[in-house]
């Protein structure tokens, strides 16, 4: 009886997670602390793996998800959101949603950041038609990683786990919606 109350509860914050997360945050405040989320996960990036730096000289744009969080109880959800860099400029926000079934159990908050190559890929991005499983693509940030990691597809995801603990041995795939920055002009 335990186990159904636990996937039904994953699954209810699951469906929210789905259905009720916008991609670009509503209120000033709210993107004033995503940026500033964004920032830090950068800096705690750079500090744990300088070698990361050469993506972001190199890569076309990228895409920092500050505050993602994975849940499973047998069936698994992730969610986060982020912003999106175009040649160093903020050029919008995303989310990332994830489900996955399998053996899991455990949660864990994590950030992640996707170069993306040339503006090729990054377009696919913002389209929406990048969908992959972060089990088997992303390079954990410790010391001297980003010096051995690459492109895959166009794209290089780099994962720092934050707190939490987790057993995963599930299939799933991570979905991303883009929208584009909203750029006020003055009205003279």
């Amino acid at each position: 009886m335990k186990i159904v109350k636990m996937s039904v509860m994953f699954g209810v914050a699951f469906a929210m997670c789905i259905c009720g997360c916008a991609v670009t945050p509503e209120k000033p405040v709210e993107k004033i602390t995503l940026e500033s989320e964004a920032n830090e996960a950068i800096a705690l990036m750079k500090t744990k793996d300088p070698s990361i730096q050469t993506f972001f000289d190199k890569s076309y744009g990228y895409a920092v998800l500050p505050k993602v969080f994975k849940g499973a109880f047998i069936a698994g959800f992730a969610y986060g959101r982020g912003e999106v860099y175009e040649q160093g400029a903020k050029v919008g926000y995303c989310n990332m949603k994830q489900a996955t079934g399998g053996l899991s159990i455990g949660g864990e908050f994590y950030r992640e950041i996707i170069f993306f190559r040339a503006k090729e890929d990054m377009d696919k991005f913002r389209k929406g038609e990048y969908t992959f499983a972060a089990q088997v693509t992303g390079v954990a940030v410790c010391w001297g990683a980003a010096a051995k990691a690459d492109y895959k597809d166009g794209m290089a995801v780099f994962i720092a786990t934050n707190v939490g603990a987790m057993v995963d041995a599930s299939l799933g795939g991570q979905k991303f919606n883009y929208e584009q920055k909203v750029i006020l002009k003055k009205v003279q």
